[in-house]
């Protein structure tokens, strides 16, 4: 598989050169070069099967030409161990639960696979690999505990200090051994600038090598699509409309969702789902795209002002906003909005949702009203209740009750450096 750069001004790379480079040369995020729809009775073989299977009917179909048969197996048996169940929640609405994972959120998914697509490229190298990853909430722990113990690979996570919930925080900081928590004095965005300034500094990068775990990495990219066709495989068989709220805050999850259309998953609609650092919703309502500095909320892994995927939708689309509109919608929701969802969609259905799940059911039930003649819709459920248990349990008025997996490392101590938002202070972390 080839990738070229949503820049333009950089040669096609490989995967290694894609999952190991993080940003192409000229600065730009990529993209896979072709999408080459999955074959029809591929596509058919999908329903019922579970979702390890499914996974890896798509990881074949794009990476065939890269990995053995040997390899590809052993990659998704070793990461994609665990469930993704697809929960009714009425006629028309199902909710995909990406939280199954070891760190209770959709981002266990792509965290893993990369984490042991790096390893197995790493494992014959003669340097240690620094992977760099800035976190709003779960994809610290998600990159933490995939890389985990790994030989060869060593993990910095970046995190906004005080922006983050207690436990999505303990299960990141206390890891140690060969995962590192370093605390920024300011915003998510803050973080994400300090990785990419890093990728920019030549000198850095001569003395050590660096990956990026973010959502600009393919390798956390291209696994997330696996679970769209998750959806197909276990909503009944039939041909109805179908639509899918993707809640959104860096927007890899939606950027994977039309990367699944364009390989043949039967989606009509998307909606881009966000709390109040509504710049992509605002894009598609304006023709404009202007960041600016994030909002906090109680969705705080949505918190970004200036996301960095939508370069590459915007890419996929070839720059044309009507093209973008004819598959995408946005919602806007804010706090409020989210917390009363959660009551709701409690004392009516007895179901729990977190706050970036409750935005997601939002923008679905949004979605259905304005399009009646969508009749399926389904919403990703992105993180388990527990990890923002104060939210939730102060909108039920009851308490949350937490997964062992979780608990048990609300009781260990945490390991963190402090740092001012500065490059030369990061840096000179990196360096020392």
């Amino acid at each position: 598989m080839r990738f070229v750069s949503t820049q333009g001004k950089a040669p096609p790379a490989s995967l290694r050169q894609a999952l190991f480079g993080g940003t192409a040369p000229d600065g730009g995020l990529y993209m896979p070069l072709d999408l080459p729809p999955l074959p029809s009775t591929a596509l058919a073989g999908l329903w019922g099967r579970v979702f390890a299977e499914t996974a890896h009917v798509v990881a074949a179909h794009l990476l065939s030409d890269d990995l053995s048969e040997d390899v590809l197996e052993e990659i998704v048996a070793g990461s994609l161990d665990f469930e993704i169940p697809l929960v009714s929640l009425g006629e028309r609405t199902w909710a995909l639960e990406l939280f199954h994972g070891p760190t209770a959120a959709f981002k266990d998914v792509g965290a893993r696979f990369m984490a042991r697509l790096m390893a197995h490229y790493v494992q014959d190298g003669d340097r240690e690999l620094t992977v760099l990853v800035a976190t709003s909430g779960d994809t610290g722990s998600a990159i933490g505990h995939a890389f985990h113990g790994l030989e060869g690979v060593h993990v910095v996570v970046l995190f906004p200090h005080g922006r983050v919930s207690r436990l999505q925080q303990k299960l990141f900081t206390t890891l140690r051994g060969n995962v590192e928590a370093v605390g920024i004095k300011g915003t998510f965005d803050d973080c994400q600038r300090l990785v990419k300034e890093a990728f920019a500094d030549r000198d850095l990068r001569q003395r050590r090598f660096i990956a990026s775990g973010n959502s600009i990495n393919v390798g956390r990219l291209l696994p997330q699509t696996f679970y769209y066709f998750h959806v197909m495989a276990q909503l009944p068989r039939g041909n109805e409309p179908l639509l899918i709220s993707t809640p959104s805050g860096n927007f890899g999850n939606l950027t994977a969702g039309l990367l699944a259309k364009r390989l043949g998953f039967p989606c009509d609609r998307f909606v881009a789902a966000t709390n109040v650092n509504d710049v992509v919703p605002e894009f598609l309502r304006t023709g404009r795209f202007e960041p600016r500095p994030s909002v906090r909320t109680v969705a705080n892994a949505m918190d970004v002002g200036n996301p960095s995927n939508f370069r590459r939708i915007s890419n996929l689309y070839s720059d044309d906003l009507e093209a973008i509109r004819r598959d995408v919608q946005g919602a806007r929701h804010t706090d409020e909005d989210a917390i009363n969802a959660i009551t709701d969609v409690y004392r009516r259905m007895g179901h729990l949702l977190d706050p970036h799940s409750a935005i997601g059911y939002l923008g679905l039930r949004a979605g259905l009203e304005n399009h009646s003649s969508l009749t399926l819709g389904v919403f990703l459920a992105t993180a388990h209740p527990a990890k923002f248990a104060e939210v939730v349990g102060k909108a039920i008025g009851e308490p949350v009750p937490i997964p062992e997996g979780l608990a048990s490392c609300l009781e260990k101590p945490e390991h963190v450096e402090l740092l001012d938002p500065t490059y030369s202070r990061f840096h000179a972390y990196l360096t020392e």
